[in-house]
């Protein structure tokens, strides 16, 4: 490739359209925010021969929607502008649980399934006007149901893909899912799989400049097998031992549908007097790290930092007030790709990574076409924030 290649001056698709889809508004407000302040900087430097281009340059990518909902539970979506040419970006979290919607018999929250339908909605009325479609869904709508656990049992996550390919969805942008095979059910669909890594240890280590990097002071540790992958990532990335628990399971019977775990073994190093990092790619109910989390610290470990790119906290967060009460765990580090209550936010043990920086670069690179596999793959980039960290000069290049 020429040494003269630059993605930036690459012609773009179309004008960008943004539109936010359900409760986490304020993420979306901010990336279009922080893209716009992106693009001016370009203008102002005459960094891209398309500057001066219509749409190039906007206070505002947002596109003006309004998604209604009657009270029989059927909703429909107008929009406030035409989307004719554009290069739409739809940003959307099907998880969120703070929506609530008035039917005959009284107020319901709105389920995953509705936020979904909601996506489709949005889909279909772009289709046939806007140039390209792009969904950004931060968690994967269905991304635990991605492999038949049985023979009677759906395949939602495959099902969702397909059908978002079949509508006419060129590019589909999720973080950190469940299982990255999902991608095998639509091979001719554009799926892009950034990493949140670089983000969640950043915003942990930039705020605890108490933990060491180095393998006497610190330990990366998965809480079960299934997650250890990510923690390979991790223990390589910052050149630190891994640490792995394992679900001893019963498979001659089942409980609740599931096979009832006899025992946990830990297998790793003495976690004796070591900061652990302990790793999980969601936070559902936080019973498996609570559970992790407590058995390391009656193993004698030192300070625990709970790290997952999702915390949902379905069960409330009494459980992890009184594990911080109790010094069990120091912290819990998420991302904000997703919505969190003013209640998750204001809890002294919750840090925030902030994603939006990143999904505005991604946004900007796609738009023109950019190769993003710089952004997707944050080994090298987490490496040397490590460096930064051990000489003490940080530069983050999302944030500048």
């Amino acid at each position: 490739m020429s040494a003269s290649y630059n993605g930036i001056k690459l012609e773009p698709i179309g004008p960008i359209g943004i539109i936010g889809h359900t409760a986490n508004s304020e993420f979306v407000e901010n990336v279009s925010r922080v893209l716009a302040e992106k693009r001016l900087k370009r203008y102002n430097d005459h960094a891209s021969p398309y500057v001066n281009r219509p749409g190039y340059l906007r206070s505002d990518y947002l596109i003006d929607t309004n998604l209604v909902r009657f009270q029989t539970g059927e909703g429909k979506l107008s929009m406030g502008e035409s989307v004719r040419g554009h290069d739409i970006f739809i940003i959307t979290d099907c998880v969120s649980p703070n929506l609530r919607i008035r039917l005959t018999d009284g107020e319901h929250i709105m389920s995953p399934d509705d936020h979904y339908r909601d996506l489709l909605r949005i889909v279909s009325t772009c289709v046939g006007k806007a140039r390209r479609i792009n969904v950004i869904m931060p968690f994967v709508y269905e991304g635990r149901t991605e492999t038949r656990g049985g023979l009677r049992a759906s395949l939602d996550c495959a099902a969702m893909l397909r059908q978002l390919y079949e509508l006419g969805v060129s590019n589909f942008i999720c973080f950190d899912p469940h299982d990255e095979r999902i991608q095998n059910a639509v091979p001719l669909m554009g799926i892009e799989m950034p990493k949140s890594q670089y983000k969640l240890t950043s915003a942990l280590l930039s705020h605890f400049g108490s933990i060491k990097i180095d393998k006497d002071s610190t330990m990366v540790v998965s809480p079960d097998e299934m997650g250890v992958s990510r923690a390979i990532f991790y223990s390589s990335s910052l050149s630190l031992p891994l640490g792995i628990f394992y679900r001893d399971r019963d498979y001659t019977t089942k409980v609740d549908g599931e096979h009832p775990i006899k025992s946990y073994r830990f297998l790793g190093d003495d976690v004796t007097g070591k900061d652990i990092i302990l790793i999980d790619d969601m936070i559902n109910s936080g019973s498996t790290m609570l559970r992790t989390a407590g058995k390391l610290k009656a193993m004698g470990a030192k300070d625990i930092y709970c790290i997952s790119p999702f915390g949902l906290f379905t069960d409330g967060l009494k459980r992890f007030d009184e594990a911080y009460a109790e010094g069990i765990i120091k912290a819990v580090v998420c991302t904000n790709l997703i919505y969190r209550s003013d209640d998750v936010k204001s809890r002294e043990w919750y840090l925030d990574a902030d994603m939006v920086p990143y999904v505005a670069r991604i946004i900007d690179g796609l738009n023109v076409d950019e190769s993003i596999y710089d952004l997707v793959n944050s080994n090298s980039r987490l490496s040397e924030f490590v460096k930064q960290i051990r000489i003490g000069e940080i530069f983050d290049e999302f944030n500048n």
